[in-house]
């Protein structure tokens, strides 16, 4: 399903300040993994998840995802493959706050064009899975943390995309609250979506079946293990 090779990013390319956040990467993920990224903070590991959810396109190297060269799309079609392929997760949830948690959850909806009696229902269903559909009305800012990563994972998963990124999505939760969305994350790889997540918590990671770790920009090491799962 990814394809990397040999992929750089660059800030500043020729100057002395010169930046390589990725520095020859070369990664496969197949289709259904839970690969965890992990890395301490400046490692390279946001940049490589900028790049995968096709937020950013290499310097160089070449990123295939489904077969398709990303370097080669146009904004329009990059826009398209981050609304319908990839479902984002982030660490502060991303919410709009003046929006009901319903409407949170319709965004992606929306902008596929989806008429508004589907759109409602699909969110519906997606808010029903995460356990929240009676919170539907209320605003983010009326909930706690964990419902809000909750109503997060709704939305990422209202339009069923095949790929899930999530970008340290247990960073801002308690532990028996970051531990429930772990579980959530393995429950959508199960179901059979690739799951991405990106953190510095060798005991996050611990949950994938997958450990790609990356340092100064380079992967250091990437095996799979085994894992108790919730």
């Amino acid at each position: 399903m990814i394809e990397l090779r040999d992929v750089y990013k660059i800030y500043g390319e020729g100057l002395e300040s010169e930046v390589r956040a990725l520095d020859g990467v070369s990664l496969d993920i197949e289709k259904g993994e839970f690969v965890a990224v992990v890395g301490q903070s400046g490692s390279g590991k946001s940049t490589m998840m900028n790049v995968l959810g096709c937020l950013d396109i290499p310097t160089r190297g070449t990123y295939r995802l489904d077969g398709v060269d990303v370097r080669e799309l146009s904004d329009k079609e990059l826009s398209r493959i981050r609304n319908k392929q990839i479902g984002f997760i982030f660490q502060q949830y991303n919410l709009i706050q003046n929006l009901t948690v319903l409407e949170n959850v319709e965004l992606p909806l929306i902008y596929q064009g989806i008429d508004p009696i589907d759109r409602r229902e699909l969110a519906i269903q997606a808010l029903t899975r995460v356990g929240l559909a009676d919170r539907a009305q209320h605003k983010p800012t009326q909930m706690s943390g964990g419902q809000q990563q909750r109503v997060a994972i709704a939305r990422a998963i209202s339009t069923h995309p095949p790929i899930i990124m999530a970008d340290e999505p247990t960073g801002a939760l308690d532990s028996r609250t970051g531990h429930e969305v772990l579980g959530f994350l393995q429950q959508l790889n199960k179901e059979g979506s690739t799951v991405i997540l990106i953190t510095h918590d060798n005991g996050i990671a611990a949950t994938a079946r997958r450990i790609v770790r990356i340092a100064d920009g380079k992967i250091i090491e990437d095996h799979p293990q085994e894992v108790n799962w919730y």
